[in-house]
């Protein structure tokens, strides 16, 4: 922990990193717990419009973060993306808070907000990119501890925001405030990032568009990303049936849901760091297998809470899992494509894609043939199909690339 510590103190790019991931998790979180509420309570979206709105902007959150990847390898440098992205964050927050209105806010979640989202895998991108002198353990626990550092935002800044504008008859100013971190974003990318020179050799046919789409493509990358993306939606699921458990077959309230949900995120950051020491000493794969056999364990038994207070003591069960699969994928993603920084980083915006459809799906399947506890199984089965997969593919094959 303490060498963690080190690791992001004495590098001026890792320590700009882990800034800025909180700053890009400060305007997330800021902001996402609202959106429906401003959409759909202030600007008058339907229901059903906003469901097809999110569902576009995740695709192009994705199709935006690929490309910015790629653009990032050919650069040889993703601070220029970075700081556009950055930039487009400033104007997206802003417009909807200056102009709101529904076309606005429209304009905002398909255009503004998406490429903004880009942040994230090129922030790690970044930390790829200057992690050449590292040890492979090294580079693991600097995963961890920014990936801890985004989490740590999302435990602080819903609650601070949330009490700054309690009473008001309009969360609009959230997205005021989103927009203030999104420009201190853009002064830290563009004061605290050296630029890296192009390298002539890194300009070849195989950093093409296209070229760059067929490594994705690739059935050894695909089947794995397919393998993670199963296991990660049980995190989906998870969100959408855990409070509809807790306040139906379990007989709690809104209240339960709350702070259940705010007592697995903070332990979700402590046990980050737990999985970081794990995968050290074992590796990527063997910790992916095991924190998701554990969520599996957390989903079924979730399934069969019949009380708050079973809820309650799976907390434990439900952060270390979930901090398995949220922190220790990331290096086993860019790994996939090793070689490439911005492109292997973008496999982070795929997964969470993927497993955002394939929650999508089960939870559609599991509500029509079962009840919430059923769904829950459901998708503990979908992350077990996960496990097999992956464990079909590497084994305990050590990723020490």
């Amino acid at each position: 922990m303490f060498a963690t510590y080190h690791l992001l103190t004495r590098n001026t790019v890792i320590r700009s990193s882990a800034i800025a991931i909180f700053l890009f998790g400060f305007a997330g979180a800021a902001t996402s717990p609202y959106m429906s509420l401003i959409g759909i309570g202030e600007l008058g979206l339907s229901n059903a419009y906003y469901s097809i709105l999110m569902l576009v902007a995740a695709f192009i959150n994705v199709s935006a973060s690929v490309a910015g990847g790629i653009v990032a390898d050919r650069l040889v440098d993703p601070r220029r993306p970075m700081l556009a992205a950055s930039l487009f964050g400033v104007a997206g927050f802003a417009m909807v808070y200056l102009f709101p209105s529904a076309a606005v806010f429209v304009v905002a979640s398909l255009l503004f907000i998406p490429i903004f989202g880009t942040v994230n895998a090129l922030i790690f991108a970044n930390v790829r990119g200057v992690s050449s002198g590292m040890t492979v353990s090294e580079l693991m626990a600097v995963n961890s501890a920014i990936r801890a550092v985004l989490s740590m935002s999302w435990i602080l800044v819903p609650g601070l925001v949330g009490a700054a504008l309690a009473g008001r008859e309009s969360m609009l100013p959230s997205f005021l405030i989103a927009g203030f971190a999104c420009l201190g974003l853009t002064l830290l990318f563009a004061t605290s990032l050296p630029t890296r020179r192009p390298k002539p050799l890194e300009q070849g046919t195989e950093y093409a568009f296209l070229a760059s789409l067929r490594l994705i493509a690739k059935p050894d990358v695909a089947l794995r990303l397919l393998a993670i993306a199963l296991i990660s939606s049980m995190l989906h699921v998870n969100g959408a049936v855990l409070p509809l458990i807790v306040t139906g077959k379990a007989g709690g309230n809104a209240t339960d849901v709350g702070i259940i949900v705010g007592i697995v995120a903070g332990l979700e950051v402590v046990f980050i760091v737990f999985w970081s020491w794990v995968e050290v000493r074992t590796s990527t794969v063997q910790s992916i297998l095991f924190g998701s056999l554990v969520y599996c364990v957390y989903l079924f038994f979730l399934g069969r809470a019949d009380s708050p207070a079973d809820v309650y003591y799976l907390t434990l069960v439900s952060g270390l899992g979930a901090a398995a699969i949220i922190a220790v994928p990331i290096t086993y993603l860019q790994n996939l494509i090793a070689d490439r920084a911005g492109l292997g980083s973008s496999l982070i915006a795929v997964n969470v894609f993927l497993g955002g459809g394939l929650s999508s799906f089960l939870f559609a399947i599991g509500t029509a043939v079962s009840d919430y506890a059923g769904t829950a199984h459901l998708a503990a089965g979908a992350g077990l199909a996960g496990i097999l997969l992956l464990l079909a593919l590497d084994g305990y094959r050590k990723q020490r690339s």
